[in-house]
């Protein structure tokens, strides 16, 4: 008998002798059409975990915050930066790219990672990510340029370029939770797009000054050459500087020199001084006698003798004025100074002539020292001369040829001034970059996009399967035959007829 208490009114066709038990060990057997009535005993463990998964779900769904999407275009015709000019011969010169190579090339300067570094530092951190301000403010600058390079890096993800064939416009679309953060964002990045394109296709090129300072650099190349020869074959670092530092260092080991024969000078006399004190004095001395501590000792003993009678007797007994008397007695005769006696006599080393015996070792070793220093000093005077000589025979050649030098470089200056002159006023004239018109500027939009409809209807979908999950699993894993089909396909017995089991009292 199951939950439906399940009685069979008739043996099987079969003989019984020939029949197996049933075994009741093997797994319920089920069909197709038991599955909607099984799942209906399960619909409150259903309704709850439906109910859960869509509250989480759908509040999962209110959290998300709309974004909106701002949108910009830019055309682009053929310009000065895409024509060909070759700095020798005409090959090539006039030579330009198709219309999708330029697209390509600034579709692919708008995605620049550098170009939305830019971005970053011209609006800020602040602006773009209020949470991390404090974080920027004390943050190093290794730091600083490491969240500059995240935000660039979102900045990018954000964006999006599209461009099509035989299309000269450029449409741009920058999304953010901001819409007036966007359309910042978007109109930022098309001031510093049309500025940072210059220094990647619009080289400095100075032609016939650029090729005369390079002549002039080629000379000085060799008068270089030269001067290191003449500074490698005399051993010389930088002239000016090793004659000024051997004039400063001649200086100072003279002055070192002058020191260290005072020093000598004053600690040979002490020496002397030392060695004459020494003559006079006694290599030991009596250093001290000890006294007899024995009657003190003795007067210590009966005081707390008396103070051990005292824990027995009455200060008036015997006891205690007979050792009261003694205590008086003895006390009187270390007072007349008729108990004192001399202990033991000590000797040894005078401690005077040690200190001068010391002193004198030392100085000795300082004498010894100054003089091996004031012969170190004569040896360095002596090359530092013959170095001051040899500097001042060369002086001639190298004032000779650091004329040279300095003439090439003053003309490679020159040169360079006018190239730099020259370079700007190309930049100057293309700064207008007339071959990049900006259809349309980016406006804050007023309608965002949301997926909290897409969010909820898929939290509502998964929450209805898994609570038909959780129905299936409950329905496996119940214990016993749960409908009067299931039990005869199961049992293999034929089912006459069915009753719900009683709850027990």
């Amino acid at each position: 008998m199951t939950s439906h208490g399940v009685f069979s009114a008739r043996p099987a066709p079969q003989p019984m002798a020939a029949r197996e038990p049933a075994d009741w060990s093997v797994r319920p057997r089920y069909a197709l059409t038991d599955i909607p009535s099984l799942l209906w005993r399960e619909r409150w463990l259903m309704g709850a975990t439906f109910l859960a998964v869509a509250a989480l779900g759908v509040g999962v769904a209110l959290t998300l915050k709309p974004t909106y999407q701002a949108h910009s275009s830019v055309l682009v015709s053929l310009g000065q930066e895409y024509v060909y000019e070759p700095r020798a011969g005409d090959a090539a010169r006039g030579a330009v790219p198709d219309s999708d190579h330029m697209l390509a090339s600034e579709a692919e300067i708008l995605n620049s990672d550098a170009l939305h570094a830019d971005v970053v530092r011209r609006i800020g951190v602040a602006r773009l990510a209020p949470a991390e301000a404090h974080a920027y403010a004390v943050a190093s600058p290794e730091q600083r340029e490491l969240m500059i390079a995240k935000l660039a890096d979102g900045v990018g993800r954000a964006l999006k370029v599209d461009t099509a064939p035989a299309n000269p416009v450029i449409r741009l679309t920058y999304q953010s939770a901001d819409p007036q953060l966007a359309a910042l964002v978007l109109n930022d990045l098309l001031d510093d797009y049309l500025i940072f394109r210059r220094t990647v296709l619009m080289p400095s090129a100075a032609g016939a000054l650029d090729d005369q300072r390079r002549a002039f650099e080629q000379r000085l190349a060799a008068a270089d050459a030269a001067y290191q020869t003449f500074l490698t074959g005399n051993q010389i670092g930088d002239f000016d500087a090793d004659k000024t530092a051997l004039s400063q260092l001649s200086a100072q080991v003279e002055q070192q020199q002058y020191a260290n024969d005072a020093s000598l000078r004053e600690k040979s006399g002490r020496l002397a001084t030392i060695d004459a004190e020494l003559a006079g004095l006694a290599p030991e001395i009596g250093l001290y006698h000890d006294s007899d501590p024995t009657a003190s000792a003795k007067l210590a003993a009966l005081k707390v003798q008396r103070e051990d009678l005292l824990s027995r007797y009455k200060p008036d007994a015997q006891p205690v004025q007979e050792i009261d008397a003694q205590i008086a007695q003895l006390q009187t005769a270390i007072d007349a100074g008729r108990t004192a006696a001399n202990g033991p006599e000590r000797t040894g080393l005078n401690p005077v002539y040690q200190t001068f015996e010391t002193e004198k070792l030392q100085l000795d070793a300082e004498v010894a020292a100054l003089k091996a220093t004031g012969a170190e000093f004569a040896d360095q005077m002596a090359k530092l001369t013959d170095r001051r000589l040899r500097l001042a025979q060369l002086e001639p050649q190298n004032d000779s040829l650091s004329l040279d030098r300095d003439v090439l470089q003053t003309n490679i200056k020159d040169f360079a001034a006018k190239a730099d002159e020259s370079e700007a006023s190309q930049a100057m004239a293309q700064s207008d970059s007339d071959n990049i018109r900006i259809v349309e500027r980016a406006s804050a939009p007023t309608s965002g996009r949301s997926l909290r409809s897409a969010v909820a209807a898929l939290a509502l979908m998964f929450a209805g399967f898994t609570a038909l999950c959780a129905g299936l699993v409950r329905m496996f894993l119940r214990p016993g035959l749960p409908t009067p089909a299931s039990a005869a396909r199961t049992l293999d017995l034929p089912v006459l007829g069915s009753a719900p089991l009683k709850q027990p009292a």
